[in-house]
């Protein structure tokens, strides 16, 4: 179990946002806090601490006219950091190695590879391919359809879409086979802190327990007991990272205290 660091761009800058929110039209998303620093410091400073396997995401569109601006402001933290950090957003098997030439360790996909309700088997293959299994990041990130049920449906473009793929651990052993690892957000909770999405943690946790996926799980940790909570709950097989409750993004946990 370790602490990955995460840099979130939107609109050119690096921001923590309520996950829910982000919307394509009118690039709108409902800011908690907007970085000071660039997203190349921030990459230094993981550098110089030693984190690895952090993750830079890209939250616009291709479309965007800010999209520009926040590939630019990404390729600078890669730059930064060279092979320390991974990338997502807007990810396909036809940029991809681009975006490991700039120096991402990995590419971290979702809306390329999960289309229409099904697994794009095709596109998986073409990704492996150009940049090879070691190099890819399947971001599951997934939310309640409603709260009576208990399923978990991978959600796809910036988690506007909720597609019907359940998230099941069967899935993550299928998808294994495709990918060095897992990114999964909980997107009902991602950027409230409003605590862990506890019923995720559950089936993230028997997955890497079963078929011993790596998986880093993102949203709602506020505390260090929180963190000690998510350890005790997959029992340390789980990886984490922390956004708008580090205090490196106005939040109140050190940033320190991970380290």
């Amino acid at each position: 179990m370790k602490f990955r660091p995460c840099i979130d761009i939107h609109n050119g800058k690096v921001k923590q946002i309520v996950g829910s929110s982000l919307r394509d039209d009118g690039d709108e998303a409902c800011e908690n806090y907007v970085a000071k620093r660039s997203a190349a410091e921030l990459a230094a400073l993981f550098r110089d601490d030693g984190l690895t396997g952090g993750h830079v995401i890209l939250l616009n569109g291709k479309s965007s006219e800010h999209y520009p601006a926040t590939a630019a402001e990404a390729k600078s933290a890669l730059g930064a950091y060279p092979g320390g950090l991974q990338v997502g957003g807007g990810i396909t098997a036809e940029n991809a190695k681009e975006w490991i030439d700039a120096g991402a360790s990995h590419v971290i996909v979702t809306s390329y590879v999960f289309v229409d309700g099904r697994i794009a088997c095709d596109r998986l293959e073409r990704l492996k391919d150009r940049v090879g299994r070691e190099h890819i990041v399947l971001d599951v990130s997934c939310r309640r359809k409603d709260r009576d049920d208990p399923s978990y449906f991978i959600c796809t473009d910036r988690w506007q879409k909720m597609s019907g793929i359940r998230v099941t651990e069967q899935l993550f052993y299928e998808l294994s086979a495709s990918c060095d690892e897992f990114l999964v957000h909980g997107v009902d909770v991602e950027g409230k802190g409003s605590g862990m999405d506890e019923g995720l943690l559950s089936i993230l946790s028997g997955a890497a327990a079963a078929y011993s996926c790596r998986i880093t799980y993102a949203g709602g940790i506020r505390s260090l007991e929180d963190i000690r909570h998510l350890g005790e709950v997959s029992e340390g097989l789980l990886d984490y990272t922390v956004g708008s409750a580090l205090d490196l993004y106005g939040g109140t946990l050190p940033y320190r205290s991970l380290i």
